[in-house]
């Protein structure tokens, strides 16, 4: 039997979490996962972060696993800096489902466990290419999801008025960011 290989990484933020381009165009201009490390045939994302988030991706060997993760209705949770603070009561609102554009079509969140981080988390500084001023009141918080639709804390965040500033993903299930840098790629015994 096969043993397959599973690796938590960084994804740093301007990355694609996608190992190679068939598009000559895009490969000379974009950043992809196979530019970290040197890894095994038949690797695959557990899901995906877009190219402007950041932090813990799941790869493996095995797509059955992949598959299984990714249907699961796991935890992910991320921290999220706002432009603006806000207020408690849009802490509620998100908890409770926000209406989002998805496909075209209009769909509402399922619950979620969101805090306000009264301090900004221990992380490495932000790409420079975010352009975050200090100028302009932020706030951060911690969100956790259990489904993975495209962009959505982003849209989330923006439906209750405050955009998201930099989406950082620090755990999924069991498994946390810990003290992984941008760019770093660790190799697990599981998933």
């Amino acid at each position: 039997m096969k043993k397959h290989l599973h690796f938590k990484i960084y994804k740093p933020f301007g990355m694609l979490s996608q190992f190679i381009s068939n598009d000559e165009k895009e490969a000379r201009k974009k950043h992809f996962l196979g530019e970290l490390y040197d890894f095994p045939e038949g690797i695959m994302p557990v899901g995906r972060l877009d190219e402007k988030s950041e932090g813990l991706l799941l790869l493996t060997t095995d797509g059955k696993l992949s598959d299984t993760i990714n249907q699961s209705g796991i935890e992910k949770e991320y921290y999220a800096q706002l432009d603006g603070e806000i207020p408690h009561e849009d802490i509620l609102q998100l908890e409770r489902g926000v209406l989002i554009g998805l496909s075209g079509k209009k769909y509402i969140t399922k619950p979620c466990r969101v805090k306000a981080l009264l301090d900004p988390p221990l992380l490495t500084d932000p790409d420079k290419k975010l352009r975050i001023g200090t100028h302009r009141p932020n706030s951060w918080i911690s969100i956790t999801i259990t489904e993975g639709k495209f962009r959505q804390v982003r849209k989330m965040t923006a439906a209750v008025g405050f955009p998201t500033l930099r989406l950082i993903r620090v755990r999924i299930g069991t498994q946390i960011l810990e003290d992984l840098q941008p760019g770093t790629v660790a190799q697990i015994d599981s998933l």
